[in-house]
């Protein structure tokens, strides 16, 4: 049975083209979410961005048809806006009020009332989704791009074969068909490998830049990123497993020892103010401060053990730290680049990166699916866990899950329970 699925605004900004992932139904958009994007596009960063990229959507289909009678969309589904003419009938009277969440639920209702299809309000609003169940609307999130982080492997498992164990205790590399994702990692009991099409490469711990790994996930995370043929890789887990510290470390060891490329570029999105730090008074590397200190504090330390002088690489053009908003866009060729806080980014923009990505690039996706700062993301829904999931049977990247904290035990105890 045909549907109407109305789309609140957060929708629209979280995956522009969302307005394509119904399926044969009919995709409503309220004309005030129309008001909305008109005063998002001028935002900066990636709202702005999202915004007018719905806008010229739309536009391209009003070409084609009466946006309000309903344009038909090639995958059979039709997309109307909706106008409301008058107060709804029987509405409480707190939704007349000039509020946008009230006045989106009282588009709903008139579409209920006018039509008798199911008519289904998708927002990624917890709240709003609670108000339209109070009111009898029927409500969900938008799932299009939901993953399940618990269906995500570690990437790493104990395996038992003792003739696998000796023949890796005297080559670098065994040929054995197993049945394993490429770059997987095993422990075979104080002796590890990576399987990749057929073989078995043994894993080694070693010191890079003055850091060593302290448990076996920390060891399969160097192994990765260390490896050329891999050039995507997703370290997840809880602040204090060395995510950052382990991919800076590398990062740097593959710039300046390897010399394999060119810069290391270090990026996190810049989510706790709420806006694009261009709005923020001062110099750009004031207002950039409070977001990259964590990267720094890592780097300091990084400097400390190895003697680097952080300085003197940005100096250099070896090592170049931004705020996400500064890099969006660019094709960047033979670079190494680290994402921290990638839980913090929509599946559209974890997209958009990996799209960008240049010639002999190596990228590193960081993050903690349980420490999302921004509103309409959760664990399942954020583009870290997103992207992780869709790539995982790829031999490009690998996927190491970190749970064992080594800042401290007194933090892993927190991260836990707290």
């Amino acid at each position: 049975m045909v549907k109407n699925y109305v789309l609140d605004t957060n929708v629209l900004i979280h995956d522009p083209d969302s307005i394509f992932s119904f399926e044969d139904n009919n995709v409503i958009v309220p004309l005030p979410v129309l008001e909305e994007l008109d005063k998002l596009k001028r935002e900066h960063g990636s709202v702005g961005k999202n915004a007018r990229e719905v806008i010229r959507r739309l536009d391209e289909l009003r070409r084609k048809g009466n946006l309000r009678k309903g344009v038909p969309l090639e995958n059979g589904g039709v997309l109307r806006v909706h106008v409301l003419e008058r107060e709804v009938e029987g509405a409480p009277r707190f939704l007349h009020e000039r509020y946008m969440d009230n006045i989106i639920l009282s588009y709903v209702l008139d579409l209920i009332n006018r039509e008798k299809i199911p008519t289904i309000l998708v927002s990624k609003d917890i709240n709003l989704r609670v108000k339209a169940d109070s009111l009898g609307i029927p409500a969900q999130d938008y799932l299009t791009d939901r993953s399940e982080l618990e269906t995500m492997p570690k990437g790493y498992m104990e395996f038992h074969d003792e003739d696998l164990k000796r023949a890796l205790k005297t080559k670098e590399v065994v040929e054995k068909n197993l049945d394993l994702l490429d770059n997987f990692y095993i422990d075979l009991g104080e002796l590890y490998g990576k399987y990749r099409k057929g073989k078995i490469f043994r894993v080694k711990p070693f010191e890079i830049m003055g850091i060593s790994p302290r448990n076996r996930e920390q060891i399969f995370s160097m192994d990765a990123l260390l490896d050329d043929e891999i050039p995507l890789v997703f370290l997840v887990g809880i602040a204090g497993t060395g995510k950052t510290l382990l991919a800076l470390a590398v990062g740097l060891y593959k710039v300046l020892v390897e010399k394999r490329y060119r810069k290391l570029i270090v990026t996190r999105p810049t989510v706790p103010m709420g806006r694009d730090v261009g709005y923020l008074p001062g110099e750009l590397e004031k207002k950039m401060k409070p977001w990259l200190q964590p990267i720094m504090d890592n780097l300091e330390l990084i400097s400390s053990l190895s003697g680097l002088k952080i300085k003197e690489l940005e100096k250099q053009d070896l090592l170049e730290i931004e705020a996400l908003s500064f890099i969006r866009g660019r094709t960047i060729p033979k670079q190494f680049i680290i994402i921290d806080e990638a839980q913090n980014l929509t599946p559209h923009e974890v997209k958009t990166i990996l799209t960008r990505v240049g010639e002999d690039t190596k990228i590193v996706l960081v993050g903690d699916p349980y420490q999302i700062d921004t509103p309409y993301l959760d664990k399942d829904t954020n583009g870290l866990v997103y992207a992780a999931l869709r790539l995982l049977e790829s031999d490009l990247s690998a996927v190491i899950k970190l749970e064992k904290g080594e800042r401290s035990r007194l933090a892993t105890v927190a991260a836990e329970l707290l």
